[in-house]
C-alpha cells in the first residue's frame, strides 16, 4: 500500500506537469470520487469504470478527463486525454460523471483505475485531482478437464451396470432356489412312487403260484 501511495504521489506530479497552465482563476477546486472494487464476472467482455466529480469556483472552460491503470510497480497511461488503445479503451462524459470503458475483457485486466480531472487554465492545486482509483478484478472461469468428466462418466456408467447386474443376480438366484425346491420336490415324489411299486412287486409276482396251489 505505501508503494501505490508513493507511485500516486508521483502520478500526481507528472498530472500537474502534464496540465500545467497558467490561469486568473486560483480558487478552483475539484473532488473526485470512484467506487473502491469492482469485480466483473467471468463471462463477461466489457467493463464500465465509473468516476463522479464536482467542481467549484472553476472556469467554465472544458475540463479534461485523465485515466491511469495503476500495476504492481508501475502505472500506464490508457488515455490522457487521447486514449492510446482506441479499441480497447473508451471514455463516456455526462454531467458530473466519467466512465472507462474496456473492451476483450480478460483476467489481465485486473488492476487498479484512476481517474483525473484538470481545469488546465486554472494555477489553483485544486484545479487538478484524481480518485483513489477502482480495483477492477475480474473472476476466471472454473474449467473441469475433459478428462475428469470423462472419468465421472465411466464411473457413472460403472456404477449403473454393477447395480443393474447386482440386482439381475439377485433375481436369478431367488428362480433358481425356486427351481430347485420345485426340482426337489418332483424328484422326493418319483422316489416315493418307486418305493411303492418296488414294494408292491412281490405281491404281483408270487399271487399266480398262490392261485396254483390252491388249486
Amino acid at each position: 500500500m505505501a508503494s501505490f501511495n508513493k507511485l500516486k504521489h508521483m502520478l500526481m506530479l507528472a498530472f500537474d506537469w502534464i496540465l500545467y497552465g497558467a490561469g486568473a482563476t486560483d480558487t478552483c477546486q475539484v473532488t473526485v470520487t470512484q467506487p473502491r472494487f469492482q469485480e466483473a464476472d467471468y463471462s463477461m467482455h466489457t467493463v464500465l469504470l465509473t468516476c463522479a466529480y464536482s467542481a467549484s469556483g472553476c472556469s467554465s472552460s472544458p475540463h479534461q478527463v485523465l485515466w491511469f491503470r495503476f500495476l504492481t510497480n508501475e502505472h500506464e497511461d490508457l488515455c490522457t486525454p487521447g486514449c492510446t488503445n482506441q479499441q480497447k479503451y473508451k471514455v463516456h462524459s455526462l454531467e458530473n460523471s466519467i466512465s472507462l470503458e474496456i473492451n476483450n475483457l480478460t483476467v489481465d485486466d485486473n488492476a487498479v483505475y484512476i481517474c483525473g480531472i484538470a481545469f488546465s487554465d486554472s494555477s489553483s492545486p485544486r484545479s487538478k485531482q484524481t480518485g483513489d482509483g477502482t480495483v477492477l478484478t475480474k473472476t476466471a472461469q472454473k474449467q473441469h478437464s475433459n478428462g475428469n468428466i470423462t472419468f465421472m462418466i465411466i464411473l457413472s456408467s460403472l456404477l449403473f451396470l454393477y447395480s443393474t447386474t447386482a440386482f439381475t443376480f439377485f433375481v436369478l438366484s431367488k428362480k433358481i432356489n425356486s427351481g430347485r425346491k420345485i426340482f426337489q420336490a418332483i424328484a422326493q415324489e418319483l422316489q416315493k412312487q418307486r418305493y411303492a411299486e418296488h414294494c408292491g412287486q412281490p405281491v404281483s409276482i408270487y399271487q399266480p403260484t398262490l392261485n396254483f396251489m390252491g388249486k
